[in-house]
């Protein structure tokens, strides 16, 4: 039960999110993206939840580093996994394994357990918005 979604600028037709690079100059459109594959319902709405929030990072600050998150179960393990991938270095972020190279880029990983879907999002928009290095 894989579902790829593109969390653009809001306006319906999916386009990556713009924004001016870190020395002010227009740059690349840069874009988070999100996916998820879960393998039980346990957890269903939070990820639906995760992701809606996730499509509103967009206007909450300057993005500089594409990204994209992958929200996932693995079997016989409870808990949530979550994967951020950005395409440039980011600082280390707490509470994060990571960052580690892959093909993609540089990762960030971490699981939940019992955890409000608001407390999520919070660990989640920090390792998006993490400083560039």
């Amino acid at each position: 039960m894989a579902r790829k979604s593109r969390n653009g600028n809001g306006n319906g037709n999916n386009e990556p999110v713009a924004n001016a690079s870190e020395n002010g100059r227009r740059s690349a459109r840069m874009a988070i993206t999100s996916r998820h594959t879960l393998l039980t319902d346990s957890w269903t709405a939070d990820v639906e939840a995760l992701e809606t929030a996730i499509g509103r990072f967009k206007a909450e600050r300057l993005l500089t580093n594409d990204c994209q998150i992958a929200l996932f179960e693995i079997a016989r393990d409870a808990h949530l996994h979550v994967n951020v991938t950005h395409r440039y270095p980011t600082r280390r972020v707490r509470g994060w394994a990571g960052p580690a190279r892959v093909p993609d880029g540089f990762v960030h990983n971490r699981t939940f357990g019992d955890t409000q879907p608001s407390r999520i999002i919070r660990h989640i928009r920090d390792v998006v918005f993490a400083a560039r290095i």
